[in-house]
């Protein structure tokens, strides 16, 4: 069941939101190469909870082993998402995408964003800016009258143009008081099909981009996802409210990029 929301739930979306996008500034600030993802996650837990909300990632059930363990999904080069955090020092030419998730006042909040260690690959550079752009491409097309199906094809088309992976076993999905509900958003798909937006619809789009092959596996933790050839995969995720013309971006990519100032993607 789509749950619309009325304006004043919107706003307390948009504050859910506005946490995560600080909070994940407060981890671009630390990383650099020799930080490692637990680091970042303890640093990221600390800041949601000082600021009267909860990770909404930590102890999250999975129907294939036991809850998540972490505050934040910390997913490395071929990493694709549901990275765990651990004691692996991040290398100089890394890339890491950091997913994070709250409560607050009863509404989540979602966001998240692929950050260079140091000094990446050109190609691998590109692939992230082509996978943020993808984002902001199926972020104009959620307004009230479009379908998700032409969510899905703006981004399938642009990232396909480029000859990048398009993973189609995970995908996007609604969000209110629970971080997860309906409906689903792919990140591929036909124009014209699908549920109809409608304003008060609420939103996380997210393209997982894959360098080369979009085909994935799961790794032995049970939470991991992995391209097959090991090349590497960017995620990018916004939470957004649908709207009359124009998309409504309850959360924002604006504190991280004041963190990185010109190494911002």
């Amino acid at each position: 069941m789509i749950f619309l929301k009325t304006d004043d739930e919107i706003e307390l979306l948009r504050q859910s939101n506005l946490l995560v996008g600080k909070t994940l500034a407060e981890v671009a600030k630390l990383i650099t190469p020799g930080v490692t993802t637990r680091q970042l996650d303890k640093v990221a837990e600390e800041f949601i909870r000082d600021h009267g909300a909860i990770p909404t990632f930590k102890g999250f059930p999975n129907p294939y082993g036991g809850p998540f363990p972490a505050s934040l999904c910390t997913s490395v080069n071929e990493q694709v998402v549901h990275g765990i955090p651990n004691d692996t020092p991040l290398k100089d030419g890394d890339i890491v995408s950091v997913d994070c998730g709250v409560l607050l006042n009863g509404f989540c909040g979602d966001s998240a964003y692929t950050f260079c260690v140091g000094d990446v690959k050109p190609e691998i550079l590109a692939l992230l800016e082509h996978t943020k752009e993808a984002l902001y491409k199926g972020i104009e097309l959620a307004v009230h009258g479009k379908r998700l199906g032409d969510i899905g094809y703006a981004i399938q088309q642009y990232c396909e143009s480029y000859s990048y992976g398009v993973v189609r076993e995970f995908v996007g999905h609604g969000i209110g008081r629970e971080m997860h509900e309906d409906p689903q958003v792919p990140n591929y798909g036909k124009r014209g099909t699908g549920s109809l937006l409608k304003k008060g619809m609420c939103i996380a789009i997210e393209p997982m981009i894959t360098l080369g092959d979009r085909q994935i596996q799961m790794e032995s933790d049970r939470w991991t996802i992995t391209t097959r050839d090991h090349k590497c995969a960017a995620h990018f995720e916004h939470s957004v409210a649908i709207g009359m013309g124009k998309a409504d971006i309850l959360s924002s990519f604006e504190y991280i990029e004041q963190v990185l100032g010109d190494k911002a993607i």
